[in-house]
């Protein structure tokens, strides 16, 4: 998913659920913190002290030039979580849409509540969570599983100018991948220097995370050339715009000071508004309008309307950032960028040490 889900629409659901609005900057903000938060160097404090940051980000300027490491650090935990189903090692790295394991993640990671980074821990589950209803049938490393038939990607009953716009798109991302001969042909791939279209779902460029799409293709390795079943978007990110509601509202209810039930709605009052935003055939930018504009009718929240706050993407970098300046380490702690890491770390810990070795998946 893009800013428009990750920012304004954890946003809208967390809201709708009743939690304070302040409450809900801060689990957005971290949703898509997760995409942005590219940074590894450390912060080395005046005073001696060092702060190690806790990279979230998948993506690089040219997918030549990622790590190979962030494949099992970044790339599974955050953005390709496991589902688990099929015999092979690689097949069960496959994402599922919300997995048995997704829901082990959250089960975790909601038992954190009382701890001060469980806000910024909320909205990285948000992440993480809605990443398996847009990345399902890919897995985060280099694999074969990962490939599809050249030019066998088919949308379904898409308007010619958004088709036109999401194609020029598509070329603008091949100019960061290699090409056809640079494809890995395994797993082993991760210890190899580059990266392709087979991963993560490279292949099939943005198309998983724009929400009006309906379209299919057939996977290289599948069963006879068969296309896949269609994969549609509106209901999918739907399904997962229900869910988290519900999750949220569950975190209304176990921390009463971050909820606020005059903004509580039930989903099934929202959910016409909702599927008009999912359905609508636009760039990035008039998505994100499209939940402002809601939000600021009265279709979203239970005390009417309300001005959703621009997305900043500079804020938590401006923390790290000024912390390089700091004589004084003492202060780390009281920023939401630190708490951000610490969410980070216990979140990547728990899925690659626990929740993965229980199911006899062993990543890193």
């Amino acid at each position: 998913m893009q800013l428009d889900m990750h920012y304004y629409g954890t946003y809208a659901m967390a809201r709708a659920a009743g939690l304070r609005k302040e409450v809900c900057e801060t689990i957005a903000t971290a949703a898509q913190f997760v995409d942005d938060n590219a940074d590894k160097e450390s912060v080395e404090f005046r005073d001696g002290a060092r702060l190690d940051v806790e990279a979230t980000a998948h993506h690089a300027i040219n997918v030549k030039n990622l790590d190979r490491e962030d494949q099992r650090k970044i790339w599974l935990p955050f953005h390709f979580l496991p589902g688990n189903e099929g015999e092979s090692y690689t097949q069960r790295l496959v994402c599922t849409k919300d997995s048995e394991i997704a829901q082990e993640m959250i089960k975790f990671n909601l038992s954190l509540l009382d701890q001060p980074f469980a806000l910024p821990l909320i909205g990285i589950t948000a992440h993480v969570y809605a990443d398996t209803f847009a990345h399902y049938g890919f897995s985060g490393v280099s694999s074969r599983a990962n490939k599809i038939i050249n030019d066998s990607i088919e949308f379904h009953s898409l308007d010619p100018d958004i088709t036109k716009y999401i194609n020029d798109k598509a070329k603008d991302f091949e100019k960061n991948y290699p090409k056809e001969g640079g494809f890995f042909d395994n797993i082993k791939s991760w210890f190899a220097e580059g990266a392709s279209g087979a991963l993560g779902h490279g292949a099939v460029m943005t198309y998983p995370d724009r929400p009006y799409l309906k379209w299919d293709f057939i996977y290289e390795n599948g069963s006879k050339g068969a296309r896949c079943p269609t994969r549609n978007n509106q209901e999918t990110f739907l399904e997962y715009c229900r869910k988290i509601h519900d999750i949220f509202q569950r975190v209304a209810k176990e921390r009463d000071d971050f909820s606020d039930k005059a903004a509580f709605i039930d989903f099934s009052k929202i959910e016409p508004a909702v599927k008009e935003i999912l359905s609508l055939e636009a760039n990035k930018e008039d998505r994100i309008d499209a939940w402002k504009n809601a939000a600021a009718k009265g279709s979203l929240f239970g005390m009417g309307a309300e001005e959703i706050n621009e997305y900043d993407a500079n804020s938590w970098h401006n923390n790290r950032d000024n912390l390089k300046r700091t004589k004084d380490s003492r202060v780390a702690p009281k920023l939401p960028v630190f708490r951000y890491y610490q969410a980070a770390a216990v979140h990547r810990i728990n899925v690659i040490r626990h929740i993965l070795p229980e199911k006899e998946l062993v990543v890193a």
